[in-house]
């Protein structure tokens, strides 16, 4: 199983108390998804950023749009 997460050079000076929000999801859970695929638009410090997919698989959505997540934790699984 693949975690999904924001890449850590995202977070290089931002405050490690600060949470990035997931704004919108660019596919659906259960959808199969390839390696590079964009899946979710996340906002950090008021930068739009888009996370793409680390492998192919199927994608279970861990953090649904309009949630924070913390520095680290993963928002979605591929399986």
């Amino acid at each position: 199983m693949t975690e999904v997460t924001l890449k850590p050079e995202a977070w290089e000076g931002v405050d490690a108390t600060v949470e990035a929000l997931v704004d919108k999801w660019l596919v659906q859970a259960g959808d199969a998804v390839q390696a590079g695929q964009p899946l979710a638009n996340v906002v950090l410090v008021k930068s739009n950023l888009e996370i793409t997919a680390p492998a192919s698989g199927r994608i279970q959505i861990l953090v649904p749009a309009g949630s924070t997540f913390a520095r680290g934790k993963p928002i979605a699984t591929l399986a």
